[in-house]
């Protein structure tokens, strides 16, 4: 299993990305694994892509990352979690990028697919990318 990142969805989605070539090439081994994410992540991803082309693009996406990837929902104690990592970070990741680290250690998930350096920061974190 695999973790999914916001930036990546984008990529994905906007061919003026400037990550959008890259989607592709690491696309083969993204496929191959069963994929994580989160609904914090689905936001984020979804109201860019919808933002920068259009929503029913925003709802493509959407409806793609439902389909075909585990959604995790945040809970009181995963956002506690997520805060008090948040603050250990202080500057270096954002909320959204703390609860996608916490989930990860929740179900032992050591790979992200990102385009956010932030998650080089990570003790014991591979980012493929």
């Amino acid at each position: 299993m695999i973790f999914i990142d916001a930036s990546f969805f984008i990529a994905a989605s906007i061919k003026k990305d400037q990550w959008h070539a890259r989607v592709r090439k690491i696309l083969p081994e993204v496929t191959e694994h069963d994929k994580m994410t989160s609904i914090v992540v689905l936001s984020e991803a979804v109201t860019m892509v919808g933002s920068l082309a259009g929503g029913k693009m925003g709802a493509r996406l959407y409806n793609y990352i439902m389909d075909n990837h585990e959604v995790n929902f945040v809970d009181k104690e995963l956002s506690t979690q997520a805060m008090n990592f948040f603050l250990n970070y202080d500057e270096v990741l954002s909320f959204a990028d703390s609860v996608s680290v916490q989930l990860m250690k929740q179900y032992e998930i050591d790979t992200i697919v990102s385009f956010d350096s932030d998650f080089d920061k990570v003790k014991g974190i591979v980012r493929i990318h």
